[in-house]
C-alpha cells in the first residue's frame, strides 16, 4: 500500500487517530474504575477496543497486547452472524471459541454498535476476563479439562440488548451458572457501561467531523498503519528464521509438547509458520486460532516503533499459517481455559525466531508469561473464587540487564497488591518477593524470578 487515501488531511488523519486511541483509553478506564473483580479492576486483564463498520480494529486501549489481533475475528464473525440484524441500542455478548471466534470462556465479549443519522459506522467493544464461568474448578481454568464442556457456560452470539429493550433472560442464565454472579454481573455491567461512553464520544467524532471524513480517514488510518509496518520489515534481511520450543507434557507418561516457528521474511511482507507444533491435547491449553494470531501480532508488533497505530492495517503484510488439529488452531471441543499458557509459549517461539533475524530488538526469554492462581471455596456460608495473574521478569537484552517485576510483552497486566487480596478474601499472602541470585549470569543477566506464597483461610475448599 503505497499510495494515500484519496481527500484525506494529514494532519486531520493524526488528530483523528489520537482522538480514537483517547476514546479507546476511555473505555478502558470506566472498565478499570467500575469493574468488581481483581481480575479486572487489580490484574486489568481486559481489553478495549474501536473498530471501523466492518469490523477493523482503528484504535486499541492500553490493556493487553495479546488481545490485540482477537477483535477482528470475533467482529467478522459477529458481522456476518448478524448481516441485516443489527439496530441501534443493541448490546452483543459472546465469548465461545468456537461458536463465535473467541477466546476462551472466561474472556467475555461486550460490543455495541455506533449508528450515526441511522447506519452503522463504527463498534465500541470490550473483552474482559470473569472470575468464573462455572465449569470443573472455581475461576474456569482447569488444564484438567478434556473438552470445553467441562470448562462453564459457553455463549455464542447473542444480544444482551435488542434496539434498547435488554434481554434479562441471559443475565438470568449468567447468573445460575458462575460461582459469584455478583462479581460476573458486576464486571459486565462494568463493560456495559463503558461501551455506552464508547458510543457517545465516537458519535461526537461524527458530529465534528462528519460521515465522508471520517470514513476516509479510518480508512487512512489502516493504510498509513500499514505503510509504516511494511517499511518495517522491509529492513529485516530477506529469509526463513527457524525456531522450537517447549513445554511440558501431561498423564502418567508425559511427552513434550512441541512449539515450532519459521518466520519468512520477503521483501515487505512476513508469514509466521507453526507447522510441526505438536497436535491438540486432552488438556485445558490449547490456543484456539485468534488468540495464536494475537500472539503472532503481538511478537511482531513488539520490534516495530511506537509510531505505529494499533490499527488493523498493520496486520495486513504479516501472515499466520496454524495448522488445524494443533494444539494453536485446535478442533472443537478441544479445551482452552488455559489457553494463556500456549499463546505465551507461542509468543516467545515468534521471538526465538526474530532475534535470528534482528537481535538487538528481542530480549532473552523471560518467565514465559503470567500465571493465573485460581483458588475457591466457602467463607461464613457464602462462596468465593479469588482469580489474578501472576507477572515476573523479561531476560537480558543486548543494553542491559532484564527486568524484573514487570509483565511479559503479550499482557500488560498487574500483580494484585497484597492489601487488597487479605482485605477482600480469606487468603493471606505468606511472602511476596524477589528471588535473590536468580537472573543467571551473563553480561546482562536476566530479570529476578519472584516469589507468592498463598495460605487457604476459607471455611471449606471447592
Amino acid at each position: 500500500m503505497d499510495t494515500v487515501q484519496p481527500n484525506t488531511d494529514p494532519v486531520l488523519t493524526e488528530i483523528v487517530r489520537n482522538a480514537l486511541d483517547a476514546i479507546a483509553d476511555e473505555i478502558a478506564l470506566i472498565v478499570l474504575r467500575t469493574a468488581c473483580s481483581g481480575i479486572v479492576r487489580d490484574s486489568m486483564d481486559y481489553s478495549t477496543a474501536v473498530c471501523d463498520a466492518a469490523g477493523g480494529t482503528l484504535a486499541q486501549g492500553l490493556t493487553t497486547p495479546l488481545h490485540l489481533g482477537s477483535f477482528h475475528d470475533a467482529m467478522l464473525a459477529l458481522i456476518k452472524r448478524f448481516e441485516g440484524d443489527v439496530a441501534e441500542g443493541d448490546i452483543f455478548i459472546f465469548n465461545d471459541p468456537y461458536l463465535s471466534a473467541g477466546q476462551h470462556l472466561p474472556d467475555i465479549y461486550i460490543v455495541r454498535p455506533v449508528f450515526v443519522e441511522g447506519t452503522l459506522e463504527a463498534w465500541a467493544t470490550t473483552v474482559a476476563h470473569h472470575t468464573d464461568v462455572g465449569g470443573i474448578v472455581p475461576g474456569s481454568n482447569s488444564i484438567g479439562s478434556t473438552d470445553i464442556y467441562q470448562e462453564g457456560l459457553r455463549l455464542p452470539f447473542l444480544k444482551l440488548a435488542s434496539a434498547g429493550v435488554e434481554n434479562k433472560a441471559v443475565l438470568d442464565i449468567l447468573a445460575a451458572n458462575v460461582r459469584v454472579p455478583e462479581k460476573v454481573l458486576g464486571d459486565l455491567n462494568a463493560q456495559i457501561a463503558a461501551t455506552a461512553i464508547g458510543v457517545r464520544e465516537i458519535q461526537s467524532l461524527f458530529a465534528k467531523y462528519g460521515k465522508a471524513t471520517l470514513r476516509a480517514t479510518f480508512a487512512e488510518i489502516h493504510d498509513h498503519a500499514e505503510r509504516l509496518a511494511r517499511s518495517v520489515i522491509a529492513e529485516i534481511p530477506d529469509g526463513t528464521y527457524k525456531f522450537e520450543s517447549w513445554i511440558d507434557g501431561f498423564g502418567e507418561k508425559p511427552e513434550p509438547i512441541r512449539f515450532c516457528a519459521a518466520v519468512t521474511v520477503s521483501g515487505d511482507e512476513i508469514t509466521v509458520d507453526l507447522d510441526g507444533t505438536s497436535p491438540q491435547v486432552p488438556a485445558g491449553i490449547n490456543a484456539p486460532v485468534p488468540f495464536t494470531k494475537a500472539a503472532c501480532y503481538a511478537a511482531i508488533r513488539s520490534i516495530m516503533g511506537e509510531e505505529i497505530p494499533n490499527a488493523l492495517g498493520f496486520t495486513r503484510p504479516i501472515h499466520v499459517k496454524a495448522t488445524l488439529g494443533s494444539i494453536v488452531n485446535p478442533r472443537s471441543p478441544g479445551a482452552c481455559g488455559a489457553r494463556g499458557i500456549t499463546g505465551f509459549r507461542t509468543m516467545d517461539t515468534v521471538f526465538g525466531a526474530l532475534a535470528q533475524a534482528v537481535p538487538n530488538r528481542v530480549p532473552a526469554d523471560g518467565n514465559g508469561g503470567s500465571s493465573i492462581p485460581a483458588i475457591g471455596g466457602e467463607h461464613q456460608g457464602k462462596p468465593f473464587v479469588f482469580v489474578e495473574t501472576f507477572m515476573g521478569n523479561w531476560g537480558g537484552s543486548a543494553s542491559g540487564d532484564g527486568q524484573e517485576g514487570v509483565t511479559h510483552m503479550g499482557a500488560n497486566q498487574s500483580n494484585v497488591p497484597v492489601e487488597m487480596i487479605e482485605a477482600e478474601y480469606p487468603i493471606r499472602i505468606e511472602q511476596y518477593g524477589l528471588v535473590p541470585n536468580s537472573g543467571g549470569p551473563g553480561k546482562h543477566r536476566g530479570g529476578l524470578s519472584m516469589i507468592r506464597d498463598y495460605r487457604f483461610l476459607g471455611d471449606a475448599g471447592p
